[in-house]
């Protein structure tokens, strides 16, 4: 049991690491970016490191809400060009050049990001 906690998620594991996080005196992104990262060993069918990741993080002391990017970007060679080069007007997402629409995974950067400004644990520690 924690202090003004609780954490809820599809997987007990995964809730009791977040359940610890906050034990340890993590907060609220600290508890949920160690459940993400639970979840990634425990439900690899339904979660993984290799797509997005966004989150809106309520800040109780301005009551406003901050809003996390993890998604991905575009491979460092990708240039409209190529898509207009091969007769598309917009990148295909199924077909031989679905590949086109493929990006670099944010989702660990999405935690980074979210322990930097919100959190009080690294994301080594979590």
């Amino acid at each position: 049991v924690a202090k003004n906690g609780a954490v809820a998620t599809s997987q007990p594991l995964a809730a009791q690491v977040g359940l610890q996080i906050l034990q340890k005196g993590g907060n609220a992104v600290d508890a949920a970016v160690a459940t993400a990262a639970a979840l990634n060993v425990l439900e690899p069918m339904s979660t993984g490191i290799g797509g997005d990741m966004f989150a809106l993080i309520w800040m109780a002391d301005t009551k406003q809400v901050t809003a996390i990017n993890g998604s991905g970007r575009s491979a460092a060679g990708a240039n409209p060009e190529d898509v207009i080069s091969k007769g598309y007007s917009s990148i295909p997402n199924n077909g031989p050049d679905a590949g086109l629409a493929v990006s670099v995974p944010g989702t660990v950067d999405g935690w980074q990001k979210c322990l930097e400004k919100h959190g009080t644990m690294t994301l080594k520690e979590v």
